[in-house]
Parts: structure tokens; sequence; C-alpha cells
């Protein structure tokens, strides 16, 4: 499956935002988004995103920034064009680690807090991850080696199994008295009972815990 390319996903965007973590103002961010090969920069986005442990945010609004360049023009101070706001939200990054078909995500104490205080560890839902790549926009997308028009970050995440009706699949006669089915069968009816238990939780209320 694609479990590994969603790893390396989350480790390059805000689990919080869906920002890139980089941009091009980090000099190795910029050497490697210029990599046409979109696996090659793939990896080479990963290689460099996979440290950043946070999301850093503007300290400047871009309004801002567009006047601090206009003023800095009228003086003759400028010598470059104004960089564009990064948009990034300032929150602690988890450090991804796979855990089967899991990924576990554990966010590391804040210095400003006791020593003795553990890392929160928890895991990474699906449903909080297609979030996420969701919020990914069209530019992060293409940094990340993804064509919108044939596979886009949240297109990794099954959200809608076609299942066929059980009379579908006939069952095989063995005699006159005995039928039997095959594993595909018996796994399809175990997903509609799976569907039907889910529907039933949401409509008595259950707590989001339960149903998952």
């Amino acid at each position: 499956g694609f479990i590994a390319k969603i790893k390396k996903v989350c480790e390059c965007v805000c689990m919080h935002c869906g920002k890139l973590l980089l941009d091009e103002t980090n000099q190795m961010m910029a050497q490697a988004i210029k990599i046409r090969d979109p696996k090659k920069r793939f990896n080479a986005v990963w290689n460099v995103c996979k440290t950043k442990m946070i999301c850093e945010a503007d300290t400047m609004s871009e309004e801002e920034q567009q006047q601090q360049y206009q003023q800095q023009s009228k003086l003759g101070q400028v010598t470059t064009a104004p960089v564009a706001a990064r948009g990034g939200c300032g929150h602690t990054q988890p450090t991804v680690r796979r855990d089967g078909l899991k990924l576990w995500g554990t966010w590391k104490q804040n210095k400003q807090f006791d020593d003795n205080e553990q890392p929160e560890r928890r895991l990474l839902t699906p449903s909080e991850i297609l979030s996420v790549f969701k919020h990914i926009n069209s530019e992060d997308c293409f940094r990340l080696g993804f064509n919108e028009d044939y596979a886009r970050p949240e297109w990794m995440l099954i959200t809608v199994l076609p299942v066929p009706p059980p009379p579908v699949r006939p069952s095989i006669a063995f005699n006159d008295t005995a039928r039997g089915e095959d594993d595909l069968t018996f796994k399809l009816a175990d997903i509609l009972k799976a569907n039907i238990n889910v529907q039933r939780l949401e409509m008595d209320g259950s707590p989001q815990h339960v149903i998952s």
C-alpha cells in the first residue's frame, strides 16, 4: 500500500495546518524543489523536512512586508523583492513512527515546561491524516512531486470501498446438499457487517474512539 509514502508526507507537512514545513528561504529546500524528476524531488524534500520539528510562523504578515518593502524602496534601501508570507501556524510537529499499518505521533516536551514531563504519544487516525492532506495546497503538492491531475496526497487513503452484494457471488455446490463459499466472499460479508455496525454506532451517538 501507500503507508510508507503517507508517513513521509506526514513528516514533510504541518500536522495542524497542512503547510509544507520549509520553503525556498531554506537553501537546501530551494535546491530540492529544483529537481525535475518527481520521485527524486519528493525524496529530496522529505530528507530536508523530516528533521524540522516546528511549523514556523511569520513574524510579519504579507501586507506588513509589502508596506516595509515600499518604504525601503522610497528610501533606496531595498536590495531584494519582498518574500511571500509562509502562513505557518507555529505548532510543534510530532515524530512519526510506523507500527504495522498504524502511524503513531510523539510530541516532545516543550523546553518551557518541567524536564520530567513525558512526551505525548498518540495514534494518528486515518481521518486526521486525511484532513491534513486535504489542506495541502497546489504549490506544496507540486513541490512534493505530486501531479494534481492524477494524484493528490489524500487519494492515497481509501475513503470509499465498493463492495458487491452477496448475491453477486453465488455459492458453489459440492454435491446435492453441500454448498461452499470462497474466502473473498467471506471477507466481503465481513466488510458489510462492519459497515452495518459502524452505522448503528453512529446512530446511537457513540464516541469517536469507539467508532474507530
